[in-house]
């Protein structure tokens, strides 16, 4: 078949004449450094990325606050260039309460953990929901409490591994996992929830989209929003670093769908 003149083809079979290189970068101004002290495969700093993308597109550079989880979290602070504090396990939610009552002005979110929000500190997003707290809540999940060990979270699927569960959760055993992101978005404090991920590049892309809809809809006033990111951890779920997004998609997929769940703005 002749091919198409109108369309360029790159060839591969033989090396390009010129080496490739670097032009500019893509690094968000946002983002301190692109090292970080995670494990090879993990999706958080991939999530963490696109959330500070978004803050600088919208043009909230200098009019945000972060409220970080405990735990690993506290590493973030370096990596970040934006005004950020830590709080106790779980309490995210009730300390960005506080800040956005006292400064209303500004985009307040929380960036948690699933261990952090579901497990320690699910009485708090709930309560902030039902208040309907206008603050912008980011949780990366993936099943693992990463900073001390890989033991299951209450977010962990039913046949999950972690690192220290490598048969899998057992529902008769461990009990069912809670779907949060559902929750929240029945609670009527909630102005829009949505569940993505950063397993592949659609993944990022449509998870961007989330988040930025998920800074404006407290900005309007509208109630707290929930953005939940599904996150790899090849590490905690024992697995080879390469196979982190197709388990990721299989397992944690297959229970938490993506998709937007609720939207009053729209």
């Amino acid at each position: 078949m002749d091919r198409d003149p109108s369309i360029s083809v790159l060839e591969t079979d033989h090396p390009p004449e010129v080496p490739a290189r670097k032009v500019a970068s893509f690094k968000p101004t946002l983002l301190q450094t692109e090292d970080h002290h995670l494990c090879p495969g993990c999706g958080e700093p991939v999530a963490i990325r696109i959330v500070l993308e978004v803050i600088e597109e919208m043009g909230l550079t200098k009019d945000n606050i972060c409220v970080l989880g405990h735990g690993c979290y506290g590493g973030f602070l370096k990596y970040i260039d934006v005004d950020a504090t830590l709080c106790l396990h779980g309490r995210a939610p009730a300390t960005s309460t506080g800040i956005k009552r006292m400064r209303p002005d500004k985009a307040v979110w929380t960036l948690q953990g699933d261990g952090d929000m579901v497990s320690e500190g699910l009485a708090e997003i709930m309560h902030a929901t039902a208040r309907g707290e206008n603050i912008t809540c980011i949780l990366l999940n993936n099943g693992v409490f990463g900073d001390t060990g890989g033991q299951m979270t209450a977010a962990t699927v039913v046949g999950q591994r972690t690192k220290n569960t490598i048969e899998g959760r057992d529902a008769g055993y461990h009990g069912y996992p809670i779907p949060i992101a559902s929750v929240v978005a029945s609670l009527e404090g909630s102005s829009y929830v949505a569940r993505g991920s950063v397993h592949n590049a659609a993944g990022v892309a449509q998870t961007k989209k989330m988040v930025r809809k998920a800074f404006d809809r407290p900005m309007q006033r509208l109630g707290l929003a929930l953005v939940e990111i599904l996150t790899m951890c090849p590490t905690g779920w024992f697995i080879p670093t390469g196979e982190g997004p197709d388990y990721m998609n299989d397992v944690l997929g297959k229970k938490y769908p993506f998709g937007e769940l609720k939207d009053l703005g729209a």
